[in-house]
Parts: structure tokens; sequence; C-alpha cells
């Protein structure tokens, strides 16, 4: 039986595709407050602002591919078994042929009704005010807002429950729920932290390799294999 890997990915994966990594150190993102485009709040007191955001983050990723780093986890998948769990809202991952991905805070190009949050269908295009559901709602993004549920936190508490080796690559691991799956893998298990700027130092099971994506995974594949 293959060795699970199981790999928790954020912004810094996607960085060096071109994506802008979620918020910048002035809280902005793409120079909006994340108030005003990440909440219900923000949606309930301008839904076009909203709509138009996300269709400028929808088609900027139609503009970038998937970068090495991508690739490399693609390819794990010839000798493990790979569940990839990301906090990315890209598709990045699946277009390099990762066939096992869980976005936890949704995806940009699917969208779901305000009415019901499991009627969710893949969406490419603009999104814009009067786009309803079956029942007539509108659609809003299929994305997990600040103040929202993390729908898909058990399924992928349970996949970190049967890892044999964890790689966290490209999150600081600071943004919760997401920072308390690496408390749910087995003792003992070998983890590979890759940030550009790690908080954490290497200690008994606990690699850290300080590169961004590309470079780092290469490292990590390298140690597998050894």
């Amino acid at each position: 039986m293959n060795k699970h890997i199981v790999i928790l990915t954020g912004a810094g994966m996607s960085a060096e595709s071109g994506i802008k990594t979620f918020r910048d150190a002035d809280g902005l993102w793409e120079g909006h407050d994340v108030m005003e485009v990440a909440t219900p709040e923000g949606f309930a007191a301008n839904p076009k602002l909203v709509l138009d955001f996300y269709n400028q983050r929808r088609s900027q990723l139609f503009e970038v591919e998937p970068n090495s780093a991508h690739y490399s986890l693609a390819k794990l998948e010839n000798d493990f078994k790979v569940s990839i769990i990301t906090q990315n809202v890209d598709d990045l991952h699946e277009r390099a042929g990762s066939s096992n991905v869980i976005h936890l805070h949704g995806e940009l190009l699917k969208v779901r009704s305000t009415f019901d949050e499991s009627d969710i269908k893949d969406w490419k295009t603009d999104l814009v005010m009067g786009d309803t559901c079956k029942k007539g709602y509108q659609l809003r993004p299929h994305i997990v807002w600040f103040g929202e549920d993390v729908p898909m936190i058990p399924k992928a508490i349970s996949i970190c429950e049967t890892a044999d080796i964890l790689i966290i690559i490209g999150t600081s691991m600071q943004v919760y729920p997401a920072a308390n799956l690496m408390h749910y893998v087995p003792q003992n298990t070998a983890t590979y932290f890759i940030d550009p700027k790690p908080n954490i130092d290497s200690k008994q099971n606990l690699t850290v390799i300080a590169e961004n994506a590309t470079v780092g995974i290469k490292k990590v594949i390298g140690l597998l294999k050894n």
C-alpha cells in the first residue's frame, strides 16, 4: 500500500504563478478593505461591488498557469496516495493534474445560491446581479467569507488523521480553523514545512525548508526519495 501524503497549501503555493497573496501587509486585498469584499455583511451592503471584485479575480485566474510546484505535487501521485487540502480558491492544483483536492475556502470557478448553500454550480464567466438559481434567488461566489463556517473542515480532519507524511506549503498556518489541521495528523508523522520566511524551526519530526514553493518542493521530493 502506498504511503499517504497529505499536503496543506496556502497563498504562497500560487504566488509564483502570479496570483496575488490574499492580503498585503496593509490589510488590503487588491486595494479593497477585506471586510467590504469578503464578508456576508459586505455582500449585503454592496453586492455589486463584491460580484465585480470576484469577477476580476476569476478573469485573472484565466491569465495564469500552474507553476512547477503544482506539477511536482501532481507527479507525486505516481508513487504515493496524495491528498491536497488547500486554502486557495484557484484551480491550479487541478489544472496541473492533481486528482484529490479539497478547497477549504471555496472555489472561484463555482457559484452558489444565496437561498440554498448546497446548490452549487460551475461558473466561468462574470457573475452579475440578476443571475439566479432555479428557485429565483441571487447567486453568489462559492467562497467562504470571514465569519462563515468552513464546511469542509470535518472532511479535512479525517484526511489528516490518516497521513503518513505531511507537507505544508506557502501558508503560515496562522489562519483558523485551517491552522488546526496539522494537529490532527498521527503523532510522529514526518512533517515538511516549506515557507520562505518560516516562523518555526526544525525539530524531531519537523523539517523546515526556508524556500519558496517551487524550490522547496523539489528539496522535499529529494528527501522523500532518500
